[in-house]
């Protein structure tokens, strides 16, 4: 046994000085996505083994996906204003209502990125992964309208911006149509 452990440190074994019996290995942190998307992925996990009757992953479809968006609600910090509310369209109300809390749009989106990434990284494939369904992203769009008219602020996809490079007045072409000086010769 101690020719074992000899030999082991003789050669570069991993193990550190010190104690040899039942050490564990420790390897490198998480990075906190990486621990997000793990968490996110049990808790999925595990609403579907609470789910009445209980579903499988293999079965699991994007109306399960929906189910548990709708179930996070509950869990959700972001007001929400109803139609009938007065401060609904108003992005800073000046008093307290009772309209739902409910999850942003910004969480959920990133949740299903997380979920979608963790579905194929457990043996899925992207052509049957339920994060990836169309479903899912019509649900996301409606979600983030709904907020924003709720708060009153305007969901617009920034568009971008292209530069053009202003000619110089002196110059007799424009830049572009130069050539270089070394093919000029």
């Amino acid at each position: 046994m101690s020719g074992d452990i000899a030999r082991d440190s003789a050669e570069g074994s991993s193990r550190s000085s010190g104690n040899h019996h039942n050490q564990p290995q420790t390897t490198a942190p998480l990075s906190r996505y990486e621990s997000q998307k793990r968490r996110d992925w049990n808790t999925f996990g595990q609403y579907l083994k609470n789910h009445r009757p209980p579903v499988a992953l293999s079965h699991c479809n994007c109306n399960h996906v929906l189910d548990f968006l709708r179930y996070l609600d509950q869990f959700g910090k972001t007001k929400v204003h109803l139609h009938g509310c007065v401060f609904f369209g108003q992005p800073d109300p000046p008093a307290p209502c009772t309209c739902p809390l409910r999850q942003a749009w910004g969480s959920l989106d990133a949740l299903i990125g997380r979920l979608r990434a963790a579905y194929e990284e457990h043996g899925g494939s992207p052509e049957t992964n339920p994060f990836g369904n169309g479903a899912i992203r019509v649900y996301l769009r409606e979600v983030r309208d709904c907020q924003a008219k709720a708060r009153g602020i305007p969901y617009r996809k920034k568009k971008k911006k292209k530069t053009q490079i202003k000619p110089n007045v002196d110059d007799p072409m424009p830049s572009s149509k130069q050539q270089p000086s070394s093919l000029a010769a």
